[in-house]
């Protein structure tokens, strides 16, 4: 088996998503692998009209930015190359939709987010992500 060596790890802050990024450095440092650290964030509806859909937009990207900032410290550190972006959800297709096109070959995640809908027992998207992946899928605890 080939070790894995082009990583997405999704990321918005959450405990899970921190231990998940964590995890992936291991597997990014043992395999000389790279990174992509990804925030997704859930699509703004419309029906506010553009100057409030601007605004939602803008603060959505600005916490992406903030995490990411967060995220961009930790894995520095560990002496890996690594990308990051901030999409626009929703966040399991967006997950998905970044994982095929950056051709990645491992998609890291934590089972429960920040997002609105936490779930019960698998948040709701590493649930679709698991789900629908054409690649494996490591959720983290």
């Amino acid at each position: 088996m080939n070790a894995f060596t082009n990583i997405l790890v999704a990321y918005d802050g959450s405990e899970h998503s921190q231990k998940a990024l964590d995890l992936a450095i291991k597997i990014a440092q043992c395999s000389n692998g790279k990174l992509k650290v990804l925030f997704a964030f859930d699509k703004v509806p419309t029906i506010f009209g553009d100057d409030e859909t601007e605004h939602f937009i803008e603060r959505a990207m600005t916490k992406g930015r903030e995490k990411l900032t967060e995220a961009t410290a930790h894995v520095h550190d560990a002496g890996i190359e690594f990308k990051t972006d901030i999409v626009e959800g929703p966040a399991a297709e967006a997950i998905l939709r970044v994982a095929e096109a950056d051709g990645c070959d491992l998609i890291v995640m934590g089972s429960r987010g920040l997002g609105m809908m936490q779930g019960l027992l698998l948040g709701s998207v590493s649930y679709r992500v698991l789900h629908h992946a054409q690649i494996p899928v490591l959720i983290v605890r």
